[in-house]
């Protein structure tokens, strides 16, 4: 099916939708928000004020059933995702999930499952595919081929833990493992999944060893782990979330036979080639909202007018690295 006007409803109206993509489902064309909804009612609707959002409510069912809605975005915790996004779909309105797609690898096979049985699309929020940043990546290493053949991957990720992680009466629900999936790692590791799948194809063998060296909560906080993709080349990783700040780094590297290109993941520092030619930068930019272009992408295939690979399948495929490296498959 395909729709003229993409009329959202939010499930969900955290941090993630004030700034990185709230606004975006707004300036997008064809795309607008008529309903919110959050469990605290009264959240719910100063959210839909101060936003001009016509609707709100303190029941998904209530939202998925607003004959107005037509595509549903959930911006919840992983652990209610599947819940929401088969409801969604079983009620034939697509859905737009915030990564990781769901808190298991179980999880996410129920969704793929519905999505198969009833032919609604269900697209996951894998944002840095359509950043001009990480496009760049693409372009630099598949099409211009700068750093030649691909031999090796080497991802490393290290950061201070912050005053919330140090809470232990009021620990953010990034760090509990029932609503999370995992801990910190569940949470920001997904990203670099993603995309080094979609540059270097499907990742069919991984394993990992954790620990928790910090002792703030109960969750693993140091990851270290090896990956294989489908056409042999090997990969490792390593992810401290308790370190000193003297180690704070952001880094993947990307290594051929005819040189190096090394990128950030959150920091957007500038991308790095280093080839016999010489050592080259290139400064990329960010849209104001984040998700724009993914949200574009998004809205453009569920008008026809264009396809969006960041759906539940190639997810699914993310979060299977991740419960494989945590041991929970």
């Amino acid at each position: 099916m395909e729709y003229k006007a993409i009329k959202w409803g939010f499930i969900g109206c955290g941090d993630v939708t004030e700034h990185k993509s709230g606004p975006a489902f707004r300036k997008v064309e064809g795309s607008d928000v008529v309903a919110v909804m959050c469990r605290n009612i009264e959240k719910a609707k100063a959210y839909a004020e101060r936003k001009g959002i016509a609707r709100w409510y303190d029941d998904a069912q209530e939202l998925i059933d607003d004959p107005e809605v037509n595509a549903v975005y959930i911006a919840t915790p992983p652990s209610s995702h599947a819940t929401y996004a088969i409801m969604a779909m079983k009620a034939g309105k697509p859905v737009y999930i915030e990564k990781p797609l769901a808190a298991t690898y179980e999880d996410c096979t129920r969704i793929n499952r519905v999505a198969k049985e009833t032919g609604v699309p269900c697209f996951v929020a894998y944002y840095r595919r359509y950043l001009p940043y990480f496009l760049k990546v693409k372009e630099l290493v598949r099409e211009e081929k700068k750093i030649g053949q691909i031999v090796q991957v080497q991802i490393r990720l290290a950061q201070p833990p912050s005053e919330t992680d140090k809470d232990k009466d009021h620990q953010p629900w990034r760090l509990q493992a029932d609503i999370a999936g995992g801990g910190l790692f569940y949470d920001l590791a997904p990203h670099q999944f993603d995309f080094l799948q979609d540059l270097l194809g499907y990742i069919l063998e991984a394993s990992g060893y954790t620990s928790n060296r910090g002792g703030l909560y109960e969750v693993e906080d140091t990851v270290c782990a090896c990956f294989r993709f489908e056409d042999g080349l090997t990969g490792s990783g390593s992810w401290s979330f308790v370190a000193h700040e003297s180690a704070r780094e952001d880094r993947i590297e990307v290594i051929g036979t005819q040189g190096k290109i090394s990128f950030s993941t959150f920091s957007f520092e500038p991308i790095v080639t280093e080839t016999s030619q010489g050592v080259e930068e290139y400064v990329i930019g960010n849209p104001e909202h984040i998700q724009q272009p993914m949200i574009q992408a998004v809205v453009e295939h569920l008008q026809g007018k264009g396809v969006c690979t960041s759906d539940s399948e190639s997810a699914t495929a993310t979060n299977w690295v991740l419960d494989r490296i945590l041991g929970k498959i």
